[in-house]
């Protein structure tokens, strides 16, 4: 908890004196961070009886807990989508808003005697549970929305580019934040059974997870800060808007491969849709529609099938002598080991050296 703590404080202060991390980073992941450091605060002021043995203390943990989800969503969707904050924003605060000011009046402004009162009667009990319950719906519903809106953008990629984006770390990090989210369930649960031992040792496990998100962020700010926020795609919008005739697409068909094959547009490693649709003279969405209908694939499969096709025909050349495998996939376009090996044996059903054993 206590390095969850300073990590936080650390890295809060170099988002703030830092001009240049400032511009790096992206606004949601630093205010995810402020939300943990809150959340923590709270803990660490009452374990550590800096200002004595007040049990209110521990109610500014609770600040924290429904502005969690909220910022993970939209820190999700502002790097994935590249949407800039608005205020429209700030209604996924609303529910977090109502929550602290309940906090705030029910647990903080009345005296110790009332406190105690509701603590003997049960009645505190019951309304935290109900409280923490609505909590932990909420950030779970915000996480199952980041984690749709990451596989919807994974998917999407492959209708406009031809090669595969550094995604990895949002899918770590939305499956630490579960991670997180799951321990949080079992310890809610077992307070339902008033466990109390046990759940004050599960508790512990809550801390850590936050404490390990903390880390998780810090490392990959200082290694790669650029994952923060990925490259701008502006994706197609729905080709239903099309006017192609049937005989159009047929011919647009048989130049778009005529043209695959005399140019070799796809030896470009970062050929994007956008820029094939402009070498044809259609839109993007036409593209799209013409990919779609006529040839029965996304773009990122089209292109890879050529690439694959290149890759192939360089393999029975003297320079397949040379190179290595990976080496005459990048001669044929492709930028990743990972994606060639992935594509190849989608479209020829084997690995390339079990295909060339043969």
């Amino acid at each position: 908890m206590y390095f969850g703590f300073f990590q936080s404080l650390f890295l809060l202060c170099v988002y703030l004196f830092s001009s240049k991390n400032r511009k790096e980073i992206n606004g949601y992941i630093a205010f995810l961070i402020f939300v943990l450091f809150i959340g923590l605060s709270g803990r660490v002021l009452y374990t550590s009886k800096v200002f004595g043995d007040n049990f209110r203390l521990i109610s500014l943990s609770e600040f924290a807990i429904l502005m969690f989800g909220a910022t993970v969503f939209l820190f999700t969707r502002s790097s994935l989508m590249n949407k800039r904050f608005s205020l429209h924003d700030l209604i996924h605060y609303l529910p977090a808003l109502f929550y602290n000011l309940f906090v705030v009046f029910y647990f903080m402004v009345p005296s110790d005697t009332i406190i105690v009162e509701r603590i003997k009667t049960g009645e505190l009990y019951r309304v935290v549970s109900i409280f923490v319950g609505i909590g932990l719906l909420i950030n779970s519903t915000y996480w199952a929305l980041s984690l749709r809106q990451f596989f919807l953008f994974r998917r999407n990629l492959k209708n406009e580019l031809s090669y595969s984006l550094k995604t990895r770390f949002f899918l770590h990090f939305l499956v630490a934040i579960g991670g997180c989210l799951f321990i949080w369930i079992i310890v809610y649960t077992i307070s339902l059974f008033q466990l109390e031992t046990l759940e004050r040792e599960a508790r512990q496990f809550i801390w850590l997870g936050i404490a390990f998100i903390i880390f998780f962020i810090a490392y990959h700010g200082m290694v790669t800060p650029d994952l923060f926020h990925l490259k701008s795609v502006k994706f197609s919008q729905k080709y239903s808007q099309s006017k192609l005739s049937g005989a159009e697409l047929g011919l647009l068909k048989k130049e778009l491969e005529d043209m695959m094959l005399a140019k070799k547009p796809y030896l470009n490693n970062k050929l994007m849709k956008a820029e094939l649709a402009e070498m044809l003279g259609i839109s993007n969405p036409e593209l799209a529609r013409l990919l779609n209908e006529r040839i029965g694939m996304n773009f990122f499969d089209f292109v890879n099938y050529y690439r694959i096709k290149e890759f192939i025909a360089l393999a029975e050349t003297d320079k397949a002598q040379s190179l290595t495998f990976f080496g005459l996939a990048q001669e044929a376009g492709f930028n990743s080991k990972t994606t060639f090996n992935k594509s190849f044996k989608n479209l020829m059903g084997t690995s390339p050296s079990a295909y060339f054993k043969k």
